[in-house]
């Protein structure tokens, strides 16, 4: 019997992407099918590194990863206070050092060319040169450089990815939003200064831009910074928590989609 081909959009959003574990974590308990992801910032991290496994459970050695920000490697500032060699390393130790095109599961990077302020889309080549540069956040991490593009955070241009998941071709999308703001955070440097920001800015992007998603999740991070990598068991569990709510919707989608192509 055919089956719809489902797809993830997750969306970026720093230490509030971990809520996608939460949503995938359910999706696979509930035997919902992840036929696709595309990803941008934090959601291409996460959704990489499900795709070269397909194992929920090795996401979770990302928590003691990060609580140690064994990822930050500091530099003299010039386009960015992070070097970025470190969290490409840990890329490569979580996806197997793969081609994307070699993932279990097809799977989009969103970067964004700072030069043309264009869109790059990543379906081919190396999983670490690809998420390396949709997770550089501008003024935090050195832009990534790759074919002669300076890339920054695919969030800048395109927060939730869903258009990319449908060329793709997905036929369900499951999105994902993690960009709720917590309002009134603790801003005590120039790094809580620029992910701010880049957060408000962002959130209004994703509350004034249409998603047309099939359905659309969106955890409650609100209560979260998006520097909040102490808290990364919790952001999860908001993740799981939004996610079983919408099982159901989930099912009804795919027979709906069923009923519709006769099968």
């Amino acid at each position: 019997m055919k089956e719809p081909k489902v797809g993830l959009a997750l969306g970026s959003g720093g230490a509030k992407g971990f809520a996608h574990i939460g949503v995938i974590k359910v999706l696979r308990e509930a035997g919902i099918p992840i036929h696709m992801i595309a990803g941008s910032s934090m959601g291409a991290l996460i959704g990489t590194f499900y795709a070269a496994s397909s194992n929920v459970e090795r996401l979770y050695k990302l928590v003691s990863v990060f609580k140690r920000k064994y990822y930050l490697d500091f530099t003299v500032p010039k386009m960015g206070f992070i070097a970025g060699k470190r969290v490409k390393d840990m890329i490569k130790m979580f996806t197997y050092n793969k081609n994307l095109e070699e993932l279990d599961i097809p799977t989009a990077v969103v970067a964004t060319d700072i030069l043309k302020g264009e869109k790059v889309v990543f379906t081919s080549g190396p999983v670490a040169d690809a998420v390396r540069a949709s997770i550089s956040v501008p003024g935090v991490f050195v832009p990534e450089k790759i074919d002669g593009r300076l890339l920054v955070d695919g969030g800048v241009i395109d927060r939730i990815p869903v258009s990319v998941v449908k060329e793709l071709g997905a036929d369900i999308v499951i999105a994902v939003d993690v960009s709720p703001i917590k309002v009134n955070g603790d801003v005590t440097s120039i790094y809580d200064v620029i992910m701010q920001s880049i957060e408000i800015m962002q959130h209004e992007l994703v509350m004034n831009r249409q998603i047309a998603s099939d359905l659309m999740m969106r955890p409650a991070v609100e209560q979260f910074s998006s520097r909040a990598f102490t808290n990364i068991e919790d952001i999860i569990r908001v993740g799981e928590v939004e996610a079983e709510k919408h099982v159901s919707n989930i099912y009804l989608l795919i027979e709906q989609w069923k009923e519709k192509h006769n099968v």
